[in-house]
């Protein structure tokens, strides 16, 4: 058993099951602080207990996800010590700033969202669902710093064998940090927001609530429609930078074996990574280049210009990233489809389109998870590019049964963890907005 491949497999099952609860608190939060804001201008009644309802289910994605994401710090002091090590320094300050300046923030006032609507003024309750939605936010910003560090390290210098913090500012601002922070925004409210809007459609094909449900899903589909479509915009750049500042993640991402200019953009392909070539391979003559350069001629670095020691897998990258762009794709054609229904005021009751809001629940979490798979393997084999491998990264004193044992405790917890979530949710979805919970 490797201990390497062991670690890596761990902190992905932790990281990849944590990753399904933050996203759903970026576009959640956007929706309340919508709906408390028409309720704060109209007083509408219907309003509070739309937000109410909503609250409910995020207090229970809040839960799950502080409860999966402490697992996750815990894990780079046990199975990754040479990497605390080495860059404890630098990496320790985005977490405990988003401890301090973002968790504590969406937390206490979430508190006043579930249990003081009665206890405050309408203002005052207006302005905890802003701090939550600030706070959410964020705490996004703080672990993209982190990771963003990771991809693209800056304001550092390596004193004593550790990697000491010698600008703040170049640290958190590195080069992908503003591009990384908007692409993952945009992708947690698409999340959130699909989410609320196939609740809303379960309800319409039901003949429940049918006057909350379509608010829900009016203010919901209105900010995925956005959201969706400035994806796009936001993921060309997320692969621009990609492409200048760690040019072998996007030589794997499009199995690009040689340096090439006019490069194609791959569409679809299997690559072999030992046979260094693609089988059944559809893509667009020069278009890489042209989306990366803006000139069609423009040479692209292949996987031929780095060592074998330096190059990340190719397979995993590539259909990872594929997945991805395709859903959002999908993303996108859905956001049209929507913004038509919504004009035609057909949406509430096209059965077709409710059901495919429903269906569509699970699609972004597949995004999430694909992008992340994309930009965390397509790194390797660097734990902080060209600054610490993966392998050098590991704890030393820790054996590949622990991890192994480890591994499959974490994985049945979290199965259980899923199962219990799911129901409590599918427990409030069926009690649906109105039911009494404590503080309303």
């Amino acid at each position: 058993m490797d201990v390497v491949l062991l670690s890596r497999i761990q902190f992905a099952v932790a990281a990849g099951f944590h990753f399904i609860f933050p996203p759903l608190t970026l576009g959640i939060t956007l929706v309340i602080l919508v709906i408390e804001t028409l309720f704060l201008k109209s007083g509408e009644e219907i309003y509070k207990t739309i937000s109410a309802f909503l609250i409910k289910i995020l207090g229970l994605i809040f839960a799950l996800g502080v409860a999966t994401g402490i697992v996750l710090e815990f894990s780079f002091g046990t199975n990754w010590a040479q990497y605390s090590r080495l860059v404890g320094d630098i990496f320790g300050a985005p977490l405990a700033a988003e401890g301090i300046l973002a968790f504590f923030l969406e937390s206490v006032f979430l508190g006043v969202l579930l249990f003081g609507r009665n206890r405050v003024s309408r203002r005052m309750y207006w302005v905890s669902a802003f701090l939550v939605f600030l706070g959410s936010h964020l705490s996004g910003f703080w672990i993209i710093i982190a990771n963003s560090w990771m991809q693209t390290p800056a304001g550092f210098a390596i004193e004593g064998g550790r990697a000491v913090l010698t600008d703040f500012n170049a640290a958190v601002f590195n080069p992908s940090t503003v591009i990384r922070f908007l692409h993952t925004m945009l992708a947690g409210w698409i999340t959130g927001t699909l989410f609320l809007a196939g609740i809303a459609a379960w309800y319409l094909l039901n003949k429940r609530h049918e006057a909350m449900p379509k608010i829900i899903m009016k203010i919901s589909l209105i900010i995925f429609i956005f959201s969706a479509l400035a994806q796009f915009a936001s993921g060309h750049s997320s692969s621009v930078q990609v492409a200048k500042t760690q040019p072998e993640k996007m030589a794997a991402f499009e199995a690009l074996w040689k340096t090439t200019e006019g490069a194609p953009l791959s569409l679809f392909g299997i690559p072999v990574e030992s046979e260094r070539k693609t089988y059944l391979e559809v893509s667009i003559p020069k278009l890489l280049s042209l989306l990366v350069h803006f000139d069609p001629n423009a040479k692209i670095m292949g996987l031929d210009e780095f060592g074998p020691d330096e190059r990340p897998p190719v397979l995993l990258p590539f259909m990872s990233y594929h997945v991805m762009i395709a859903l959002g794709s999908l993303f996108a054609l859905l956001a049209v489809l929507s913004a038509f229904m919504l004009i035609r005021q057909t949406a509430y009751a096209s059965k077709w389109f409710l059901v495919s809001m429903i269906a569509a629940i699970s699609l972004p979490h597949l995004a999430n998870e694909f992008g992340w798979i994309s930009a965390e393997v397509g790194r390797q084999p660097w734990a902080v590019y060209r600054v610490l491998k993966t392998a050098d990264a590991v704890s030393v004193v820790v054996p590949a049964w622990q991890v192994l044992f480890s591994l499959i405790m974490f994985s049945m917890i979290y199965l259980l963890l899923f199962t219990v979530f799911v129901a409590i949710l599918l427990k409030i979805v069926k009690k649906g907005p109105g039911a009494k919970a404590g503080g309303y």
